[in-house]
C-alpha cells in the first residue's frame, strides 16, 4: 500500500527554531549523572506505616539533602512512588486535575525490616517491593520474579530548592577565574538560560528530577506520544532522548524524537507473559531515554557459569526539568488490564456524539456563507456521506474568536439552519490565544478581570499569534475556566446554535517569535506557578473548559465535540485529538498509523490524522489511499492548508470520486460497529484503534507492526493474519492459510478482514449523514470459528444527549452463534431504549453445510421459517427481509 514513498522535505521545518536535547540545559546537566551507585542511602528508621502509605527518608551523602519517599499501593494492581524535599524552601508544583480522583489506597505490610533491607508486601500477597537501603533502589517483584527496579543505575537526581547567589552579576573589573565560572554557571543553565535570543530567567533556581527504571525481561516499549515516529520506542543515544514538549511544529519531520503538539507521559512494556506500565505524572518538559540491551543472567547454580542465559533489560531514565517525582507503576499483567488502571488514574474516553464519528470536512477556509452551502451541497450532488463542514480562523472578524466576519458570515444563524435541515453540523475554531484590541469584549473582560498569563515582571503576557498581539487566557485557573466556558452560551456567542461545535487549535500554546515558538517558562500563572512547571497541561485545562462550556450551554442536557491539537494525559475525557500539521506525502501517511496507534495506547481513542495531509497537494493516489485508512481510524477528517488547492473529494475525476465515495460509505454502515467500540472505551477503557500485539500478546512475531491495525477484536486492516480464521470483509471468502499473506491490491481496494469468531454489527445502507440512518436496517454479520462459534455486542442510544448515563435510556445486546443457533440477548438489563430499527439481513460466513430450513424463533415462542442462500462456494449462507426487533430476544435456529 506504500510502495510509492516519497522523501520527506526538512525545508518545511526550520530546525534553528527548536532546541536539540543539548541545548536544554536540565539535560545536560542531569547527563552529567552517569550510570553508577546513588549516592542516595535510605534512612530505615525514619520508616512510618499508616493506612494510607508507607514513607521514609533518603538523604544524599555529599550536599546532606534530606528527601522524603512515600510508597502507595492502588487498588488494581497500582503502586504508586512519590519523591519530594522533606523541607523544601517553598512547595513544589505537583499536578493538579489530571487524576479523576484521590486513587483508593490499600495498606502496604512490612514483611522485613533488617540488614538494610525494607520489604513491603501487597494486600493479595502478589507483589513485593524490596527497598534496599545502600544505595538507595526499589526493586518491585511480582511471585518472586523482579518486573521493574527503580534507580539500580544510581540515576535518582534531585535538585533541591535554594536562595539565589546574593549576587550573580560579575562587574567588568572581575579577575578571569570568575568569569570562566559565570560561563559553567551559564552552560548549566542554573539561574537563567540562554536559547537564541531568548533569556529565561529562573527566579527558583534549578529544579530539575529525574530517576531511572530497569524493565527486567522486556525489549518491546511502546508509548509517550507525541512524535513522528515508529511504534516500537527507539533506543537513544546521548543528545537525542524522546522529547516530551508541547510544540507548534508546522510540516514536523517523521522520524524525530522532538515533541510535537501533545504529551503523555505514560510508557508500556510487553513481553509474551506480561505487559507493565509506567506514568510518570509531571507536566513541565520532560526528556525520556531508552536503552534495551541483553544481560545475562545464571540459570543453574552458582557454581555452573556454563549455564548463563541471554534475557532482555531495557532502562528507562526519566528527566523533568521541574515539579515532583510521582511514578505510577502500573502491574497489569495484561494490556487491557494497563488500559483499565490508566483510565482508573485518569479517566476513560469521552462517549462521543454519533455525528463526530461521521466524515468531516474542513479547510483553512471555507470562504464564506455561499462556499459553505456549495461544499455541502455538492456531497449530495455526488451522493458522499458527511456529518459537518468546519470553518478555520478566516471565519472571524479579524481572528477574534467568538465572532464572525460582519462581510463574509453575515447570517451564521441562517446557514446553521440550512445545515441543520440536512442534519448536518458545524465545527468552529477556537483558538487560546485573544487579540489585544480593547474594542474587543473578550480582551477587555480577560484583562479587567486579570485573567491572562503573567509575564515574569507581573505585566499581561503578549505575543504574537494569528491576529497579531495576542494575551493568553490562563486555563490553569477554574475562575477563568468557569468564565470562558460561559462565553458559550448561547445568548453570549452571536451567531451561534446547538449544531455548532468547536475545534481548540494552537494551544500548545503556540507563541509565534516566542522561544521554541511557545511561551515563556519564565510566565506567571495562577497561584504563583511558572509556566515550565504545566506547560504540557496548557492545551489539556482550554479543551477541559471549552467541552464544560458546551455542555453547561445546554444545561448539561448533551454532548460535547471538542477537537484539540495540545493534549496530556486524561485528555481523552474531554473529546478527540488529531496528529496536527502533517504533509502530503507517503511518509506521512505511512506514519500516521503508528501515531495514531501510539496516541490509542495512551488513552485517547478518539484520534485521528488529516485525510490527504495538512501541508501541500497530494497526488490523487495518495489522496484515495489516506481516504481508505481514514475510514477505519477512530476521528475522519479531511484537512487541507489555505496554500493547498482545493480537494473536495469529487475534484479528482470520476474514478478516484467513486473510490473515494465508496470508502466513505463503507465507513457509514460500519457506525455501529465503532460506536459499540467508543462504548468499550468509555466503560472499560478498551482502544477502539488497537496494534497487533494487544490482541496476539504472546506472537512474538506481531510486536513491531505499525503497518496494520485491528479495530475492536473483530476488525482486521490491511495483510498479516494470525493463526486463526479470517474472512474478506467484502467477499466473504475465508483466508485458508494463516500467517502472511501477499494479497494483490488495486487502487478501489485494501484488505479489510474480519476475524472468525466475531458479530459485527452494520446498517445496510449508507444515508446523507448519520442523522439519516437512525431508521437504516441492521445487518448482522456472524464470522464462525473453527468450532463455529461466533459473539458480538451492539450497543446504542440516542447518539447526542447525556440520557445513556442519567435516565439509563441504552440498549446493550448481545449477539451469541453456538450449536448452529444465533441468539439476541440483553447484556445490561439497567439499560432501557425502544429502538424502531431492525435487523434486516444476517449473513453466516465459514457455515460448512448447506441447511435445510432455517426458523425464526420471536420471545413469545413464536417460530417461522425463513428463506435463505446458500452459497456452495464460499460457505455463505444468506437471510434476508427479516425485520427482527433490535431491542429484544429472539433466536434463528439453523436445521
Amino acid at each position: 500500500m506504500f510502495s510509492a514513498l516519497s522523501s520527506v522535505q526538512d525545508e518545511a521545518v526550520d530546525k534553528s527554531n527548536f532546541k536539540e536535547c543539548n541545548q536544554i540545559a536540565f539535560y545536560r546537566r542531569q547527563k552529567l549523572l552517569r550510570p553508577g551507585k546513588s549516592l542516595y542511602r535510605a534512612l530505615l528508621d525514619s520508616v512510618t506505616l499508616s493506612d494510607e502509605n508507607v514513607k521514609f527518608q533518603i538523604i544524599h551523602e555529599e550536599n546532606k539533602v534530606l528527601l522524603e519517599v512515600e510508597i502507595y499501593e492502588i487498588e488494581g494492581n497500582i503502586f504508586r512512588l512519590k519523591i519530594n524535599e522533606a523541607a523544601p524552601l517553598r512547595a513544589r508544583y505537583e499536578v493538579p486535575d489530571v487524576l479523576i480522583k484521590e486513587p483508593t489506597t490499600q495498606r502496604l505490610s512490612i514483611s522485613q525490616k533488617e540488614a538494610g533491607i525494607l520489604m513491603l508486601t501487597s494486600v493479595n500477597k502478589d507483589y513485593m517491593l524490596q527497598v534496599t537501603a545502600n544505595p538507595f533502589q526499589v526493586e518491585l517483584l511480582s511471585k518472586g520474579e523482579t518486573v521493574l527496579s527503580m534507580n539500580s543505575n544510581g540515576l535518582l537526581y534531585f535538585e533541591h530548592l535554594q536562595p539565589p547567589p546574593s549576587d550573580r552579576s560579575t562587574s567588568e573589573n572581575e579577575e578571569t577565574a570568575s568569569d570562566s565560572s559565570k560561563e559553567k554557571q551559564e552552560d548549566l543553565g542554573l539561574w537563567q538560560e540562554k536559547f537564541g535570543s531568548f533569556l529565561d530567567i529562573k527566579v527558583h533556581g534549578p529544579s530539575s528530577v529525574g530517576v531511572d527504571f530497569s524493565l527486567h525481561g522486556f525489549d518491546h516499549i511502546y508509548g509517550i506520544p507525541q512524535h513522528a515516529e515508529s511504534l516500537l520506542l527507539k533506543n537513544t543515544s546521548d543528545g537525542d532522548a524522546y522529547r516530551l514538549y508541547n510544540l507548534d511544529i508546522f510540516g514536523h519531520k517523521i522520524h524525530d524524537k522532538i515533541g510535537i503538539y501533545g504529551s503523555v507521559p505514560l510508557l508500556l512494556a510487553h513481553k509474551p507473559n506480561r505487559t507493565s506500565g509506567i506514568f510518570w505524572l509531571n507536566s513541565s518538559e520532560t526528556l525520556v531515554d531508552i536503552n534495551t540491551k541483553a544481560v545475562h543472567i545464571q540459570s543453574g547454580s552458582a557454581a555452573d557459569t556454563a549455564k548463563q542465559r541471554a534475557m532482555p533489560l531495557t532502562d528507562v531514565r526519566w528527566m523533568s526539568e521541574s515539579g515532583i517525582i510521582d511514578v505510577f507503576l502500573l502491574m497489569g499483567p495484561t494490556a487491557f488490564d494497563i488500559f483499565k488502571q490508566f483510565a482508573q488514574l485518569t479517566g476513560t474516553q469521552a462517549l462521543p456524539p454519533l455525528f463526530s464519528l461521521g466524515y468531516h470536512q474542513c479547510r483553512w477556509n471555507y470562504e464564506d456563507e455561499q462556499d459553505v452551502k456549495a461544499v455541502d451541497a455538492g456531497f449530495d450532488e455526488h451522493d458522499i456521506p458527511y456529518d459537518v463542514i468546519w470553518l478555520d480562523i478566516e471565519h472571524t472578524d479579524g481572528k477574534r474568536y467568538f465572532t464572525w466576519d460582519k462581510k463574509k458570515f453575515q447570517n451564521p444563524k441562517r446557514m446553521q439552519e440550512l445545515l441543520r435541515k440536512k442534519k448536518r453540523k458545524l465545527v468552529v475554531i477556537v483558538d487560546p490565544h485573544i487579540k489585544a484590541d480593547p474594542m474587543y469584549a473578550l480582551y477587555s473582560q480577560g484583562k479587567d478581570k486579570g485573567y491572562f498569563v503573567k509575564d515574569r515582571n507581573g505585566q499581561d503576557f503578549e505575543g504574537i499569534c494569528w491576529p497579531g498581539s495576542s494575551c493568553y487566557l490562563d486555563f490553569t485557573n477554574p475562575e477563568v475556566r468557569k468564565w470562558y466556558a460561559d462565553q458559550f452560551a448561547f445568548k453570549t456567542y452571536k451567531g451561534s446554535t446547538n449544531i455548532l461545535f468547536v475545534w481548540n487549535d494552537m494551544n500548545e500554546p503556540s507563541v509565534f517569535k516566542g522561544a521554541e515558538l511557545t511561551m515563556q517558562k519564565d510566565a506567571v500563572h495562577y497561584n504563583n506557578w511558572e509556566h515550565r512547571e504545566l506547560h504540557n497541561l496548557y492545551g489539556f485545562y482550554q479543551q477541559m473548559a471549552t467541552a464544560e462550556g458546551l455542555i453547561k450551554r445546554s444545561s448539561g442536557k448533551e454532548r460535547p465535540f471538542v477537537l484539540t491539537r495540545s493534549f496530556f494525559a486524561g485528555s481523552q475525557k474531554y473529546g478527540a485529538v488529531w496528529t496536527g500539521d502533517n504533509t502530503a506525502e507517503w511518509g506521512y501517511l505511512k506514519i500516521s498509523i503508528p501515531m495514531l496507534l501510539t496516541i490509542s495506547l495512551a488513552g485517547i481513542s478518539f484520534c485521528g490524522a488529516d485525510v490527504g495531509g495538512f501541508i501541500g497537494d497530494p497526488e490523487p493516489e495518495l489522496l484515495v489511499r489516506w481516504y481508505q485508512a481514514g475510514a477505519y481510524q477512530p476521528f475522519f477528517r479531511g484537512h487541507s492548508n489555505m496554500e493547498s488547492k482545493r480537494r473536495e473529494p469529487w475534484l479528482f475525476g470520476e474514478k478516484n470520486t467513486q473510490i473515494i465515495r465508496e470508502a466513505i460509505r463503507e465507513r457509514y454502515v460500519l457506525l455501529p460497529y465503532l460506536y459499540t467500540l467508543f462504548y468499550r472505551a468509555y466503560t472499560e477503557a478498551e482502544p477502539v484503534m488497537r496494534p497487533l500485539w494487544i490482541e496476539f500478546p504472546g506472537k512474538l512475531e506481531t510486536f513491531g507492526v505499525e503497518n496494520e491495525y485491528m479495530l475492536g477484536k473483530q476488525v482486521w486492516h490491511f495483510y498479516i493474519l494470525p493463526y486463526m480464521i479470517w474472512y474478506d470483509f467484502r467477499t466473504f471468502i475465508q483466508m485458508e492459510d494463516p500467517g502472511t499473506l501477499k494479497i494483490p491490491v488495486t487502487l478501489d481496494k485494501i484488505p479489510v478482514f474480519q476475524r472468525g469468531g466475531t458479530v459485527i454489527p452494520l446498517k445496510t445502507a449508507a444515508g446523507k449523514s448519520t442523522e439519516w440512518m437512525i431508521d437504516i436496517s441492521y445487518e448482522l454479520r456472524v464470522a464462525l470459528d473453527t468450532e463455529a462459534c461466533a459473539i458480538g455486542e451492539l450497543y446504542l442510544d440516542d447518539g447526542h444527549s447525556f440520557q445513556y448515563l442519567h435516565k439509563k435510556q441504552f440498549l446493550y445486546r448481545k449477539f451469541t452463534f453456538h450449536k448452529n443457533v444465533l441468539s439476541s440477548s440483553c447484556m445490561d438489563e439497567s439499560g432501557q431504549y425502544h429502538a424502531t430499527c431492525v435487523v434486516e439481513r444476517v449473513i453466516f460466513l465459514g457455515l460448512g453445510q448447506q441447511p435445510t430450513f432455517v426458523t425464526v424463533c420471536s420471545k413469545d415462542g413464536k417460530e417461522k421459517e425463513v428463506v435463505f442462500t446458500y452459497d456452495t462456494k464460499t460457505s455463505v449462507l444468506m437471510l434476508e427481509n427479516l425485520a427482527l426487533s433490535i431491542d429484544t430476544d429472539w433466536k434463528i435456529c439453523i436445521k
